[in-house]
């Protein structure tokens, strides 16, 4: 195997590994030590975002300002921040906290079959036999998931799938509303400065020095992982992974994370995961496959 197609496939998998856990690790902190979820988006954004810059300076230097230098650029990048980054992060770690780690990041992940029925709309075109299969397969299993086969009940609080289907909006949204920005400055620059815009927009919600929950070593330990491994190296590896091998590999090993996030809250947290679940689970991940196979 080529070294830089084996060194991406690495990556990837690390960086999807790193999301998966997180999602279970944020589980943990919300349900078994009281933590405030806008509290942790605060802090996770704010460090993250400094993390990221800190980085970007010593590799881009001056280029890294670049993007203040437009009124358009600061814009978009200011409704990125909001739009995409801040409420997909709130949303699935909301998700998470009225559900579980596994749920929350399954739902999350019919983001791109959002991302396929929007640009049929946007082009005007029927969508394509791939993509009328990953709709399918995307309704099934969200409808297994939620209600294990019977529509005359929810398997989860219409809170936890809100939030879940949100999560999976506010996703599509982050992937599609940057593309102008990204293309023109890079991934590092928007993502460490949409991140610490919104840690300061997220601040005036829940002050990062209004600390709740109990605070032991697993907890401090967690939230050190979620801002640390979780964000600014999992987006970092991805990132790198993307130059070595493109967006559609590692897009397509990406989907890793929420087999990570259910196995680990099976195994760890002890989430009841039945096979109405795991069916409903595979459906939705299938369409990550299916779509990563088109252009």
């Amino acid at each position: 195997m080529h070294s830089n197609l084996k060194s991406g496939i690495v990556l990837a998998l690390t960086a999807a590994m790193f999301w998966g856990i997180s999602g279970t690790v944020g589980q943990f902190l919300f349900q078994q030590r009281g933590v405030d979820v806008k509290w942790l988006i605060t802090v996770r954004l704010l460090l993250s975002g400094v993390l990221l810059l800190v980085y970007g300076y010593f590799s881009m230097g001056t280029d890294l300002w670049a993007i203040w230098k437009d009124r358009r650029s600061i814009l978009g990048l200011i409704i990125f921040s909001i739009t995409g980054i801040t409420a997909v992060q709130y949303t699935y770690f909301e998700a998470i906290k009225q559900s579980n780690a596994a749920t929350a990041t399954v739902l999350q992940y019919l983001g791109p079959v959002l991302i396929a029925v929007y640009l049929s709309i946007k082009n005007r075109r029927l969508p394509s036999a791939v993509d009328s299969l990953a709709i399918l397969l995307a309704v099934v299993g969200t409808f297994l998931l939620v209600t294990h086969g019977d529509y005359r009940q929810l398997t989860i609080t219409r809170t936890a799938l809100f939030f879940g289907l949100a999560s999976a909006v506010t996703l599509a949204i982050y992937t599609l509303q940057p593309i102008p920005l990204l293309n023109k400055y890079g991934s590092l620059p928007v993502l460490g400065w949409g991140m610490l815009i919104g840690g300061v927009i997220f601040s005036l919600i829940s002050p990062p020095w209004v600390i709740s929950g109990t605070w032991d070593l697993p907890a401090i330990l967690s939230i050190g992982f979620i801002i640390v491994f979780a964000t600014a190296i999992a987006f970092l590896l991805y990132l790198n992974a993307v130059q070595l091998i493109g967006a559609q590999k590692s897009s397509l090993l990406a989907s890793a994370e929420p087999l990570a996030a259910t196995l680990l809250a099976v195994v760890w947290l002890g989430v009841s995961f039945g096979w109405m679940d795991w069916a409903g689970s595979i459906c939705i991940v299938s369409t990550v496959f299916l779509l990563s196979r088109k252009d």
